[in-house]
């Protein structure tokens, strides 16, 4: 009774030791031993077929070859893709980009698989599974990947011009010991006990608890941090407010920055330099913007001079890498269950390089829709600039301090 196994198991540690013609020679010199029924009964302990084995049988008897090979000159089974000549043409046709978009395509709008892509050849009389056509994507260099960020829409005619004027901007305030702030909005934050991206030390097999679906808190709300990146200094501070991301709300954080830090910091400074995306709370066309800049010039006797980076290009605010990134990945993978946390948080975010930063929580409210009428901004002493006077003016306060 156990004849069997044990055939099959002296054949399972043999036969991986041995070449292809070796282990033919082995199979048929077994199926031989045993006698009748031997044939049967190696195929079954080897899994091969029969017709290998009466094969090998033939080979036994015939003279040993004087090379190494294991088969004569093209032997074995010949590639797929040369006995169907069409097939790579055909996958090839499968896989273009245009197909996205080409009617006649089988794959037009689908995902395209490897499994969809073979069903797709098989329907064009292709008789080729999914590992085969796994096989053949890689043999054609093709692998899985991810769009990747790279086109940044209509790109302006000025706008190297314009970061070169902003650079200069920077270089000459810098150069004055005058402030130079980065400023933006970083991304809303759902708070509560919700997933954050990336991963943190746990005890194996014990991940942190988190809600299934990302529906909002009404009691909770949302976190809207405001930054403002101290350029010279490399110091950060975020206001996190809760209401609405506004113009006043980021004018309110512009003016708890300068009280809490900005007047130690700069005592002797009578101007401050902003850079600004051209879009979102401080856009380069919002009016309240401006307004509420004018209403801080004159609260702080400030002259504010504000250059905003030329559209689809606010990845290159400073903000963005040098706080707003080093935030984030501080508080990878650890749910931002309360405002505090969050505080927390952003307030213990470091870097090798000597960043520190300061996160205090701003409970006000920010409403929204206020309209802002001509005379108000009629009123707002705005100085444009000689060059993209739209992107780059300074607000001078009413009354000089």
């Amino acid at each position: 009774m156990d004849e069997e196994p044990a055939l099959a198991r002296k054949l399972a540690t043999i036969l991986p030791q041995l070449t292809e013609r070796q282990r033919r020679v082995v199979l048929a010199a077994e199926a031989r031993a045993l006698g009748r029924g031997g044939i049967s009964r190696v195929a079954a302990a080897a899994r091969v077929s029969r017709t290998t084995i009466h094969a090998a049988l033939a080979e036994l008897d015939q003279p040993a070859p004087d090379t190494a090979r294991s088969r004569c000159p093209g032997g074995g089974r010949k590639p797929q893709q040369v006995t169907d000549v069409t097939l790579v043409r055909d996958l090839e046709a499968l896989i273009e980009p245009q197909t996205r978009g080409d009617p006649r395509s089988p794959l037009r709008w689908t995902c395209k698989s490897t499994r969809q892509l073979a069903t797709a050849l098989r329907q064009q009389g292709h008789a080729v599974s999914h590992q085969t056509v796994a096989r053949l994507l890689q043999q054609l260099e093709y692998s899985l990947q991810a769009p990747r960020k790279t086109l940044e829409g209509g790109k302006h005619p000025d706008r190297d011009a314009q970061f070169a004027y902003l650079n200069a901007q920077v270089t000459a305030a810098l150069a004055a010991n005058q402030p130079v702030l980065s400023v933006d909005a970083k991304k809303k934050e759902l708070v509560g006990n919700y997933q954050n991206g990336g991963q943190e030390w746990q005890p194996q097999g014990r991940p942190e608890q988190v809600k299934v679906y990302d529906f909002i808190d009404k009691q909770l709300g949302k976190a809207i941090p405001y930054g403002i990146y101290d350029v010279g200094g490399n110091a950060g501070w975020v206001n996190v407010g809760q209401d609405h991301d506004t113009a006043e709300f980021a004018v309110a954080s512009l003016r708890r920055w300068w009280h809490a830090v900005g007047v130690q910091t700069y005592p002797q400074s009578d101007r401050v330099l902003l850079c600004a995306d051209g879009g979102g709370s401080n856009g380069a066309r919002v009016r309240l913007w401006k307004v509420a800049l004018q209403r801080f010039a004159d609260e702080t006797g400030l002259q504010v001079t504000v250059c905003h980076l030329p559209p689809g290009t606010s990845k290159w605010n400073k903000i963005e890498h040098r706080l707003f990134a080093q935030i984030s990945m501080n508080w990878r993978g650890r749910p931002l269950v309360s405002h505090e946390v969050i505080v927390e948080l952003i307030g213990a975010t470091t870097t090798r390089s000597g960043l520190t930063v300061q996160a205090v929580r701003d409970t006000g409210s920010s409403p929204t829709k206020i309209k802002v009428s001509d005379d108000a901004l009629a009123d707002v002493h705005l100085q444009r600039h000689a060059f993209h006077g739209e992107w780059n003016y300074t607000i001078a306060p009413h009354v000089a301090a």
